[in-house]
């Protein structure tokens, strides 16, 4: 169940004029080059054939072309340790229930036509799990399926493409996005797990009290769900957002600590060297931060088509 409001129901101040952060936050005083040289240093070995300055698309990630594929019906666990699942079209969801596991090279495409059961079309409950050069899809959408849930720990996903589900990616702790594209999520009019209202779309949600969540050169793309809510919409401790292109959502992205408790508050984030697109809600709000949300570093941040500085990010509750 979702624990933070859509903003599209909040009563933002001014319409979220961006409201300057505390003085933690860093500015960005002068417009930052395009970074056309960056190398990425590519964690569990990923390699990408869209690097910067292009982002990832449905042409560099998933099922690698000319990749032969088994189809396999039905939802299906895989519990070995240390087990390699390759060349699949699995017209189903998967579940991996080990630690050490990969899948790659292969096509997900969720359960069944049935009720709206709460899930993902791939769930993982282990740690050093990678998902790699994969397309999650839903075959069969409904308001309670989501494209992959990260329980456990210690999950990286690398050039995955991941679409239509209600959110992209649910994460745990220490979790690595990386050279994937997140995009075109199915908005439902009505959700049970919104009270009947509509669906809360983010691209990658992270719930309180996870930590360790990096997204590293990847598109996630909100601009084309209806209302989406955000691009990483996230109460989580040291998220970094880093040399990704995302757009859309009410405000992009959306770090709040509202529901952290105890007055708890949310450091360190970190959010440098993204490009951001030109659609959302609330015109300008790139980033929003609550007010125990300390922003540790934000330096950077352009807009897509002019390479100028995007705002600070707009603080309140």
């Amino acid at each position: 169940m979702k624990t933070i409001s859509n903003l599209g129901r909040l009563a933002l101040v001014g319409a979220v004029a961006p409201i300057l952060a505390p003085l933690g936050v860093l500015g960005q005083a002068t417009p930052p080059r395009a970074p056309t040289n960056v190398r990425i240093v590519s964690g569990g070995g990923s390699t990408t054939n869209c690097p910067l300055p292009a982002y990832p698309s449905a042409s560099c990630t998933g099922v690698p072309a000319g990749t032969a594929l088994t189809v396999v019906t039905g939802n299906k666990t895989y519990s070995t340790a240390g087990q390699v699942i390759s060349g699949l079209d699995v017209h189903g969801k998967v579940i991996i229930s080990a630690n050490n596991v990969t899948l790659k090279n292969s096509i997900v495409r969720g359960p069944a036509a049935g009720g709206c059961s709460n899930g993902a079309a791939i769930e993982t409950h282990g740690t050093g799990i990678v998902i790699q050069d994969v397309e999650v899809l839903m075959e069969n959408p409904t308001a309670c399926l989501d494209g992959v849930w990260t329980f456990g720990s210690t999950v990286t996903i690398l050039r995955a493409n991941i679409h239509g589900g209600v959110d992209g990616v649910k994460t745990g702790s220490n979790i690595l996005i990386q050279d994937s594209f997140i995009h075109d999520m199915q908005w439902f009019a009505s959700d049970p797990n919104q009270g009947g209202g509509e669906t809360h779309n983010d691209g990658v949600q992270t719930f309180a009290g996870e930590t360790g969540v990096t997204l590293r050169h990847n598109t996630i793309d909100m601009s084309t769900t209806q209302n989406g809510n955000a691009a990483w919409q996230g109460s989580g401790y040291n998220s970094r957002a880093e040399y990704n292109y995302l757009d859309g959502g009410g405000c992009t992205i959306n770090f709040a600590a509202q529901s952290l408790g105890g007055g708890a508050t949310l450091q360190p984030m970190y959010v440098n060297n993204n490009h951001f697109g030109r659609h959302r809600a609330f015109t300008n709000c790139v980033v929003l931060i609550s007010l125990k949300t300390v922003m540790t570093e934000y330096n950077g941040n352009v807009w897509h088509d002019t390479l100028l500085p995007v705002p600070p990010p707009a603080q309140h509750d």
